[in-house]
């Protein structure tokens, strides 16, 4: 089928080519070209005003996160857990995301459910539980609780994994399971209730290990960190992409630029968690730790921007918070311009992923993962937080799954 009159937009060298075709065949773009005058065969979308964007790519999210209790989650039956999963998934196509990165939680058999369509929903890719130190942000027993259960298939974001033998069989046991990367929780974090934001956790020796052997395998490891040091230290030992980094200043963003390395700010969990956690579950400890992080994420981010420091696009939101999923576009437009915006959740997000070409791009060959939208959003990035109106219609794996 053909997109017809529609006007392209290419995040990567900011230009927009007007009243163009694209050609889609299965699940690939085999065509972008000037359109010419005639009328739609049938099958055939008029994208007439309308603006085509690569599929949005979120590299941060939680689709097993039920609430903003991560304990209480889990305590839920997998079933359970696993038709939220769906039903928030289908929610993410529908605001444009065509692609996710699920950064705890979430397992292989998802993704390969929506690979096979047994759901409507973005592509995902998974990592399994983040490995958490002990008493570390993926530790989330109360402090009275000392049993823990990290069988795979309870629900929940992390499990305890110490030492650096105990870190190589716990990667080695992610790769067998299907993990396209691995995730460590690196400082503290708000939904862990026994440490603080600001605490380095796992040894140098720890996160060398893990380092080592997700390389091996050849994958990547992820770190949870906010604090200067924990950044900094994330980096030096070779961990790819930094997750929130809220307290990060202008040297820790210079470390980002000129290595194959990412940053990944997620700003809208703080503002929707101080406006409406204790509504969805967040403890009351936890909802004390958000404005430790949340003023500082715009500065952070600006300081990455001015580094030139690759910047992904993350949201970070549990349970029916992720609702606000599209709101982060707004807030990054206040320290970033419209391109920029849109290339942390295009081409910088597949470069991240490994799948540069394939995703985030309108060319011959990528993936046919599309989003129309009735204004330029390069212009008005901000206009993509409100994507029930925003965004006209969404095409994912070469199928039409949206359309308003």
């Amino acid at each position: 089928m053909d997109i017809r009159h529609v006007h392209v937009v290419d995040p990567e060298s900011e230009q927009v080519l007007r009243d163009r075709r694209i050609t889609l065949e299965g699940d690939r773009i085999t065509a972008v070209a000037a359109d010419t005058p005639g009328p739609l065969a049938p099958g055939d979308l008029d994208g007439t005003d309308l603006y085509a964007v690569p599929g949005f790519i979120d590299c941060h999210v939680h689709v097993t996160s039920v609430t903003a209790d991560e304990w209480a989650d889990t305590g839920m039956p997998p079933s359970y857990v696993t038709a939220h999963a769906l039903r928030e998934l289908r929610a993410m196509l529908e605001r444009g995301f065509t692609t996710v990165r699920d950064a705890g939680g979430a397992d292989a058999g998802l993704a390969d459910a929506l690979d096979e369509g047994l759901a409507p929903g973005p592509r995902l890719y998974v990592c399994g539980k983040a490995l958490s130190q002990t008493g570390g942000h993926g530790d989330l027993r109360p402090r009275g609780r000392l049993h823990a259960d990290d069988h795979p298939a309870v629900p929940g974001i992390g499990r305890i994994v110490d030492g650096p033998d105990a870190l190589r069989t716990a990667v080695r046991e992610a790769v067998r399971s299907g993990a396209s990367f691995v995730k460590l929780m690196l400082s503290g974090g708000i939904s862990s209730p026994t440490d603080r934001i600001d605490t380095p956790q796992y040894s140098e020796d720890e996160i060398r290990a893990a380092v080592d052997e997700a390389r091996r395998a050849g994958i990547y490891c992820a770190g949870h960190a906010y604090t200067p040091e924990a950044v900094a230290r994330a980096l030096r030992l070779g961990v790819r992409t930094i997750e929130h980094g809220n307290l990060i200043g202008p040297d820790e963003a210079r470390l980002f630029a000129g290595h194959d390395t990412y940053y990944v700010p997620t700003l809208v969990t703080y503002t929707v968690l101080a406006e409406e956690g204790p509504l969805h579950g967040l403890p009351p400890a936890s909802t004390a730790k958000v404005a430790a992080v949340r003023d500082s994420g715009l500065t952070a981010l600006a300081h990455a921007h001015a580094a030139d420091a690759p910047i992904a696009f993350g949201t970070d939101l549990l349970g029916a918070m992720h609702v606000h999923q599209s709101r982060e576009f707004a807030l990054r437009a206040r320290v970033q311009p419209g391109w920029a915006v849109l290339r942390s959740a295009t081409t910088t997000g597949a470069r991240l992923l490994g799948a540069a070409g394939e995703l985030g791009v309108l060319a011959p060959g990528a993936r046919a993962d599309i989003v129309l939208t009735r204004h330029n959003p390069a212009v008005h990035v901000e206009r993509l937080a409100d994507p029930a109106h925003e965004v006209a219609a969404v095409f994912s794996r070469g199928r039409l799954a949206v359309r308003r």
